[in-house]
């Protein structure tokens, strides 16, 4: 395989779509979560995310699993709960079976700001997936991600 590969050629330019796709959504509900609730696109995914935990088996998630579920690095998302905890989004309490570990859950506070800020991630998701879609290099990522069911 040679650098003009176009294998290659075609991957890069895959991969340049995927970016501006991802790109465009995160800037427009960045925008959007900001003005509406003081609330940035990451703190929101962390709070969507330890919302959907629950106190039966396999049912609190790890910080690890979490980092993981909101794409950050371990120490990144340990800052984001503590922001969040500061702001009485979060509170964390000792596992009652392992006392190394900590659990982290939304307050009532956070599930209501989470909420709040459910219709206006939608509807800037919905936008930036409409605006994506008349976008010709952008069109084809647009529809195979619509076309996707994740498994429950």
């Amino acid at each position: 395989m040679t650098a003009t590969d176009p294998s290659l050629t075609a991957l890069a330019q895959g991969w340049c779509a995927l970016s501006l796709l991802h790109g465009r959504i995160e800037a427009r509900i960045e925008r959007a979560l900001q003005a509406g609730h003081n609330l940035s696109a990451r703190e929101y995914s962390l709070l969507d995310v330890l919302s959907r935990q629950h106190d039966g088996e396999g049912g609190h998630l790890q910080m690890k699993q979490v980092a993981d579920a909101v794409v950050l690095s371990h120490s990144a998302t340990t800052r984001l709960v503590t922001r969040l905890e500061d702001r009485g989004l979060l509170s964390r309490h000792l596992c009652p079976t392992d006392r190394r570990g900590i659990y982290t859950n939304v307050t009532k506070a956070g599930l209501e700001l989470l909420e709040e800020a459910r219709p206006t991630n939608n509807e800037a998701l919905r936008e930036a997936y409409e605006e994506a879609a008349g976008n010709p290099g952008l069109a084809p990522l647009v529809e195979v991600v619509a076309s996707m069911r994740v498994p429950a």
